[in-house]
């Protein structure tokens, strides 16, 4: 942002201080940590199912609810976690382990406390490098060529493929039915339309947010009317809940750490909170100078796991404005949020909208803040939420579902589509197949082929001197080679590992 920017926070300030896009960001909060806090109503969910209520928000207003929900979600997980052993988010996992016991213990005011305060710092931290390295990274970007960014969008399906799960072929699979979506529509270069099978509805492609919400929203109902796990859940007494200085004092290198892994894993497409919180309790465990007290209710744990999955959040959003390449699925619901109003993420939005990005980056500072109060303060209202009955709370969530879908294009089409997605994310549950992939690969889909055709178009159509441009770049040929090594890996490995078993046999 360069020249000015004290001016343009200034301006962000003032957009943000506005009595409708405050009001909204504490809103967004307060509902993100329902939905983080009530297993199975997940931070996807919470933001697909808000974005088109945001239709009529000025782009501010819009963005800086959908970043109070991600923000709230992301820390909601962990009040589940602690009361009921049941991560209320897949981030909150590694936080299950010392948070339930200790609170078993009846110490479950303190877990929370540590909870919420190792959330508060590591999205404060995250937020700091968000400001610092998003405009480097944007500067950067905006001297890329048509090759340079279709090597990123490879790099990114590569990514979040590998990252998805122990089965690479699933990954991809998801990754390629993505970029298939995607193409469905008139060909913007031939006006020939793909893929239309038979529905003049799909002439401008199929629309994004009623993917989402399919995938994100009702799938997730599916999921847990299937399993049956929608039944009344039981909740602890709190005493005690905000931390002492001191106690938290002790742990100043866990939330250092952990913070730094968890921006840094954020970045990554496709990488998201669980993974950091994951490697970071893992870290933990090798530094820890009791690492056998972890899993048994330690404090460390519960600190390295929340630091590291809520600066993932700051992190995430790294990637998605300076590149326009989600870091997680939440990311790549709020690009999907802001091209609905009309902005495109990427190395022109700094130039393009400063106001708005200094704004953004003010609200997830706020967002932290007010995260920590509410965590502080109503702690025992969200322990009372979540042991509603999801027997009201699924049905209610399909309504929403509906109504948000209808009312992007007033168009019943869209509703089907939201339908059919959401059957399609419940079959891509039930056969493990990860849907990051798909999400990303229906993002960076026309990113890959815009450029690619532009880049053909730079050497006439010659397949030859258009290869010959990729390895004449040494940014893009890099990131093709490493994206290459990404996908080769899980073999490599294998290989590794049975030559060590014969080694030893």
């Amino acid at each position: 942002m360069g020249p000015g920017s004290f001016d343009l926070y200034t301006l962000g300030w003032s957009l943000v201080l506005q009595p409708m896009p405050l009001v909204l960001l504490v809103a967004g909060v307060f509902l993100g940590i329902v939905f983080g806090a009530m297993p199975g109503l997940t931070a996807n969910m919470g933001v697909a199912i808000l974005v088109p209520f945001t239709y009529a928000l000025s782009p501010t207003a819009a963005i800086l609810m959908l970043i109070g929900v991600y923000c709230g979600a992301v820390y909601g997980g962990s009040i589940s976690a602690t009361l009921i052993n049941i991560p209320g988010t897949p981030a909150a996992l590694m936080t299950v382990f010392d948070a339930y016991p200790m609170a078993q213990r009846g110490e479950a005011g303190r877990a929370l406390g540590l909870a919420t305060t190792a959330s508060f710092i590591g999205g404060l931290l995250s937020v700091v490098a968000l400001a610092v390295f998003a405009p480097v990274i944007a500067r950067t970007a905006s001297t890329f060529r048509s090759q340079e960014y279709f090597a990123f969008a490879v790099l990114g399906l590569s990514v979040v493929a590998y990252v998805s799960g122990s089965n690479l072929v699933r990954g991809l699979a998801s990754g390629l039915f993505g970029l298939f979506v995607a193409c469905i529509g008139v060909d913007l270069a031939t006006g020939y339309p793909r893929f239309l099978m038979g529905m003049p509805n799909l002439l401008s492609g199929v629309e994004f947010v009623p993917i989402l919400i399919g995938l994100f929203g009702l799938s997730e109902v599916l999921e847990q009317v299937y399993s049956g796990s929608y039944k009344k859940t039981p909740t602890q007494k709190l005493q005690r809940i905000l931390p002492s200085i001191q106690e938290f004092a002790t742990h100043v290198w866990t939330v250092i750490r952990s913070a730094i892994i968890g921006v840094f894993i954020g970045a990554l497409p496709g990488a998201g909170a669980t993974i950091a919180a994951i490697v970071a309790y893992g870290q933990q465990k090798r530094f820890s100078k009791n690492p056998d007290e972890l899993g048994k209710g330690a404090p460390d744990g519960i600190i390295a796991a929340e630091t590291a999955n809520n600066a993932c959040t700051g992190g995430a959003m790294i990637t998605m404005l300076s590149l326009g390449i989600p870091g997680d699925s939440v990311t790549a619901i709020l690009i999907g949020a802001l091209i609905l109003h009309g902005i495109r993420p990427g190395p022109l939005l700094f130039s393009q909208e400063p106001a708005l990005v200094s704004s953004i980056f003010i609200g997830m500072f706020l967002a932290n803040c007010v995260m920590f109060v509410l965590g502080i303060c109503g702690a025992r209202l969200f322990a009372r939420l979540i042991s509603l009955s999801k027997a009201i709370l699924l049905p209610t969530v399909v309504v929403l579902a509906a109504v948000g879908a209808y009312a992007i294009r007033n168009n019943p089409f869209d509703v089907g589509v939201m339908i059919t997605f959401g059957f399609v994310g419940f079959l891509m549950e039930r056969l493990s197949i990860p849907k990051a992939p798909m999400v990303l690969g229906i993002i960076l889909g026309p990113l890959m082929e815009v450029n690619l055709r532009r880049a053909f178009q730079l050497n006439r159509g010659s397949y030859w001197a258009t290869v010959n441009s990729f390895v004449k770049s040494p940014t893009a040929l890099g990131i093709l080679i490493f994206s290459i090594v990404i996908l080769l890996l899980p073999w490599l490995q294998r290989r590794l590992a049975g030559r060590k078993h014969l080694g030893s046999a």
